[in-house]
């Protein structure tokens, strides 16, 4: 083989190995950054990895919400309407949220079943819904609450 054949395909080889690790470093980063959505009926199955930061959602059940006294420590459970599970959250709920509603938490499964939330969610007006609360509730035969109104 010529030399400059030899020079021009090792040039090639290099940028491809380049390109290649490039992709690789990408999705890696992408994968650890991606946070999927689970039904309360999906974490109740085993479906949720544990320890992996995920985003659990459904409807608040009505009376289930309890606030600690001296923390911001609040612990409420969520429902598909077939399962439930309990979310732990400290911090100030948005000012939106409320039993009978839809929301969504980012957080990590514990080893007991409870979602350890870092963030919640809330509708954002009486007719708004999370998407995949939405798809969660059709998906289990139910159908969204109407909203009550006021005045």
């Amino acid at each position: 083989m010529n030399p400059l054949r030899k020079k021009r395909l090792t040039i090639i080889l290099a940028i491809l190995v380049g390109v290649g690790a490039a992709v690789g470093l990408a999705l890696s980063a992408l994968q650890q950054n991606i946070n999927l959505f689970y039904t309360p009926t999906q974490i109740a199955n085993g479906e949720a990895p544990q320890d992996t930061r995920i985003r659990a959602g459904g409807m608040v059940e009505k009376g289930s919400l309890q606030r600690s006294s001296d923390s911001l420590d609040v612990k409420f459970i969520v429902t598909d309407f077939n399962k439930s599970v309990t979310i732990t959250y400290r911090g100030i709920l948005p000012d939106l949220f409320r039993e009978g509603q839809g929301i969504v938490a980012l957080g990590k499964l514990n080893a007991d079943g409870v979602v350890v939330a870092d963030e919640v969610l809330a509708k954002h007006d009486e007719k708004y819904m999370p998407p995949e609360v939405t798809k969660a509730l059709k998906d289990s035969g139910q159908s969204a609450p109407t909203p009550a109104k006021e005045g």
